[in-house]
């Protein structure tokens, strides 16, 4: 599936400003295997100064962070949402977003790519990334 809802993906200039403007980054998805690339990219994110906070099935803590079951457990501000689960999820995550105000950025991880939800979030007035690794675009704006 492609990216067919317009999302930011392309427009490096609003991707930099998201991560100038996000302070705490909610990981639906993110396992406590290190391997696991979603463990690399948050570990590498909260490295560079940002508020990680898991959200997994189980654990207590991964990264040495409160793990939730679930966004809507979540009580502390959230401006991003970086998703590491699978596409037919999103739409579910977002559903869980549209009942909190502070949530301002939707992102879906390399390989993700569900386009009612981008076309949701973005009604909700979100911005939306898809099918793009936050770790990367944090480097590669970094070393520019």
């Amino acid at each position: 599936m492609a990216c067919e809802f317009p999302t930011i993906n392309e427009n490096f200039d609003e991707i930099k400003k998201i991560f100038e403007d996000v302070k705490t980054i909610a990981f639906p998805g993110l396992s406590p295997k290190e391997d696991k690339d979603s463990h690399r990219v948050a570990k590498y994110l909260q490295e560079q100064g940002y508020k990680i906070i898991p959200i997994y099935p189980k654990e207590d803590t991964i990264l040495g962070e409160r793990v939730y079951r679930s966004l809507s457990e979540v009580k502390q501000r959230v401006d991003m949402v970086d998703m590491f689960r699978k596409s037919e999820v999103a739409l579910e995550i977002v559903k869980e977003i549209e009942k909190r105000d502070d949530v301002k950025v939707l992102w879906l991880q390399k390989g993700i790519i569900n386009n009612t939800a981008a076309k949701k979030a973005k009604a909700l007035g979100l911005r939306v990334v898809q099918n793009r690794c936050t770790m990367v675009d944090h480097k590669s704006i970094n070393s520019q």
